[in-house]
């Protein structure tokens, strides 16, 4: 029977083309048709197939090339899942293969930054991905992976399995050329202690000559296939028109072989095989480590999208149905038994469950849901069963926005990380001329020598480890806060904390838990106070006011009619035909009465006041003592309360410095007038009404995991809504501070000690290759502490 082709859906009267989609044998038209869904299939996009609602358009044989690389990425149905919109501009993660130091990052960096309509541009090395935002009406997606291309790497969106598979991958090659590599050094070695050390007794010419060849031949997979990823590195370094740490070891590599290649074909002059070898070998397991080391550190943080589900339990009018967690819709209900992972953003619509939402928190504390809380995507309930109705679909999720907004965090990098690239890809230069002078010198001291000299110069000070510094460091550190329940948004900020001498605090929801109770109830009347709260609960239920919650808990609710609220004032009805009213003091017929100035709620009965209530926000229990540890420093609390209310807080939490009835731009006033005295300043607020400081302060710091996450103006987010992480944030960054000067200190040192030894003949390039080796590991071995 004839199949229509499965890609366009024109008639198809053969077999010819065929490829696996969704599992199944599929049949096209043509090799265009074809190329295309092979490339989808191998992108991992071929739920593009399940989710179209029309075919696609037939492919022209002679593009099918381009489409399958490039063009296949303009498409907005396969690209959906991973390109993300952030204000006017997209956003896609890529992972990128062959990326292996920071100038293959500050090289993609550099290269893509010239495309006109990018407007950021952050490479990842530690994880291997790359960040990029851009204007869509100036540039297709197409055009950016296809500049990637032209670079020399490979990329691909980003995907958990696939960067999982891409890394075993890479690993896997790389121990293959380790294990090459290890094994015929080892019989290079041998081979040339024999000569060395002449342990065969007098070794005529013709013998050495033979050992030379065969060295020649064990070093020669070695040269070419175990050191190719260096190779390609400086190549497409060298295209770019700059230069990378891989260049000078490029050029050691082959002038090493080529010279030992003339020496044993000739007959004339020194091998050094078995320093070829062990360079690589050497370099290799540098490499090795450091990748492994890097990319356990990226996982702590980088892994938030391995928790989430991939199906559900759809709740609908035939019962119960299997679905993809990915094509759940808003407004759709989903149930959550004990045990399942909760698949999607939502409130509980019915039942109860006990929720562990430590992979957003850190906190491993069961959390309670009733009717009308919110859960998130891939925490686990524990107890209990819900019913969940759908709030944001799953790539819009809360740990979705997490996991970009964590993404994201090396795009602004600190001025020390800017630095330490600089310096890499200057110091880089600087030793290549180096080199070529000490070559030059040589020729007059020891013409024999210089060419080996130079090679020395070249292995021992290639700045790998001034690379690696600034990176590892930050890597590990965002790690191990992420693990922790905090949230970086932006790297430099890890640096600007330790500047920071003034501290501005938001009294309510971040000092305060945001949650009003009574404080104190004055009954003026001849009623119970549970009438007087019956009444108060009746009237405030027509409230639209945050304080009207307080009186939710009172059940015995009245009959309101003719129920008003009144702006600024409060709401009025009519009880069993009585007129009642309650709000603020604007009410009262002598609203400056200071026998009443402590009360904020009034409850009147025609114009008569029955009762006065003292309203407030209750101190969370660990502001106290973050208060205290942030004592060293300027506090002062800007609040938008009543001065009775926040001196009783400022007062209660020991802070002489307190603002009360400021607005948003009087709090932005203050922070400003304070960056103008020197200030580095560190707002900390509940990330809703507080934007403008928050956007303002040098640093900024908001709690929860509100569903305006990826717009909060913050650059920290407690993920857990708790003060008690802050001091460890505060010290962490200065432990990393500290880490980061040590790593460059280190790597500084070490190159301006090893240069002169190398220039003055007193490496072998043996040695140098080990210390060159030694150094880089050191600086990975001091940023990993930073992970405990």
């Amino acid at each position: 029977m004839q199949q229509p082709c499965y890609h366009c859906g024109t008639p198809n009267p053969n077999t010819q083309y065929q490829a696996v989609v969704l599992n199944e044998l599929r049949y096209f038209c043509c090799p265009g048709c074809q190329a295309v869904a092979e490339a989808i299939v191998s992108n991992g996009l071929e739920n593009y197939y399940s989710f179209r609602s029309e075919m696609a358009e037939k492919v022209a044989d002679n593009n099918s090339e381009i489409f399958q690389s490039l063009q296949l990425f303009d498409d907005d149905n396969i690209t959906e899942e991973f390109v993300h919109h952030s204000g006017d501009s997209k956003e896609v993660q890529l992972s990128i293969a062959g990326i292996n130091c920071a100038a293959c990052g500050w090289l993609l960096e550099k290269q893509l930054s010239k495309l006109e309509g990018i407007n950021k541009v952050g490479a990842n090395v530690t994880s291997k991905r790359l960040i990029i935002q851009w204007d869509e009406k100036q540039l297709k997606l197409s055009q950016i992976l296809r500049k990637i291309q032209q670079i020399g790497y490979i990329a691909k969106p980003f995907q958990e399995e696939q960067h999982e598979a891409l890394h075993q991958q890479e690993n896997k090659t790389l121990l293959k050329r380790l294990g090459l590599s290890g094994l015929m050094t080892m019989q290079v070695m041998m081979l040339n202690l024999g000569v060395f050390f002449d342990v065969f007794g007098q070794i005529d010419a013709a013998t050495k000559q033979y050992f030379n060849w065969i060295s020649l031949i064990l070093s020669t997979p070695v040269a070419f296939y175990s050191a190719m990823g260096f190779y390609l590195s400086a190549w497409r370094a060298l295209k770019a028109r700059t230069v990378n740490m891989d260049v000078p070891i490029s050029f050691a590599l082959i002038s090493i072989y080529v010279s030992g290649l003339y020496a044993t074909s000739t007959a004339n002059g020194q091998t050094y095989f078995e320093s070829l070898c062990m360079f690589v070998f050497l370099l290799l397991i540098s490499r090795f480590l450091e990748q492994n080391a890097r990319f356990k550190a990226a996982q702590i943080s980088a892994n938030l999208l391995s928790h989430m589900p991939t199906t559900a339990t759809l709740v609908c009018d035939e019962g119960h149905k299997t679905v993809l967690a990915k094509q759940l819709k808003i407004g759709q209900r989903v149930l959550v038994k004990v045990g399942d992972v909760v698949p999607i953003d939502g409130l509980v619509l019915e039942g109860m469950g006990q929720v562990n939402e430590s992979m957003l928190t850190g906190e491993f504390q069961l959390i309670s849901k009733r009717a009308d809380d919110p859960v998130y995507a891939g925490t686990i309930n524990q107890v209990g069963t819900m019913v969940i109705v759908v709030q944001n679909e799953l790539k819009d999720s809360v740990a979705s926005q997490i996991n970009q907004l964590q993404n994201r965090a090396l795009l602004a990098k600190p001025k020390v990380a800017n630095f330490a690239d600089r310096t890499a890809h200057h110091f880089v230069l600087f030793v290549l001329i180096i080199a070529a002078l000490t070559y030059v010198a040589w020729l007059f001291i020891q013409p024999e020598n210089a060419f080996w000299v130079m090679i020395s110069v070249l292995i021992a000070t290639c700045p790998c480890a001034l690379g690696l510094a600034t990176p590892v460091s930050l890597t590990c550190t965002v790690g191990y806060l992420n693990k922790r329940g905090v949230l970086i948004k932006r790297a430099d900020v890890l640096e600007q904390l330790t500047t920071v001498d003034w501290v501005g605090l938001d009294k309510t929801g971040t000092l305060t838990e945001g949650q009003f109770v009574i404080k104190k109830l004055v009954n003026y009347s001849e009623l119970t106070d549970d009438r007087i709260l019956s009444l108060a609960a009746s009237l405030e239920q027509f409230s639209s006011h945050p304080i009207a919650a307080v009186f939710k808990q009172y059940s015995n609710i009245l009959k309101v009619e003719q129920a008003q609220e009144h702006i600024a004032k409060g709401i009025s009805g009519i009880i069993n035909d009585v007129n009642y009213s309650i709000g603020s003091a604007r009410l009262l017929p002598n609203p400056s009465d200071p026998s009443l100035a402590q009360f904020n709620v009034f409850l009147l009965q025609e114009q008569q006041l029955l009762a006065a209530f003292i309203l407030s926000d209750a101190i969370r229990p660990e502001s106290a003592a973050v208060v205290s540890q942030l004592a060293p420093l300027h506090i002062s609390l800007l609040s938008g309360d009543n001065s009775q209310t926040v001196e009783l807080v400022a007062n209660e939490l020991n802070i002489d410095d307190w603002h009360a009835q400021l607005d948003p731009q009087q709090k932005l006033d203050f922070i400003k007038q304070a960056q103008a005295l020197g200030h580095q300043v560190l707002m900390i607020g509940d990330g809703i009404n507080d934007a403008p400081v928050l956007a303002q302060a040098d640093v900024s710091i908001t709690l929860g995991i509100g569903t305006d996450l990826a717009k909060s103006s913050s650059d920290i987010i407690l993920l857990e809504n708790s003060l008690q992480k802050i001091p460890l944030i505060i010290r962490q960054a200065i432990r990393t501070q500290r880490n980061i000067k040590q790593n460059i200190a280190w790597a500084t040192a070490y190159n301006l000690l090893v240069l002169p030894l190398a220039i003055s003949g007193s490496l072998s390039p043996l040695i140098a290759v080990i210390g060159m080796s030694v150094s880089s590991l050191i600086v990975v071995a001091n940023a990993t502490r930073l992970l405990k």
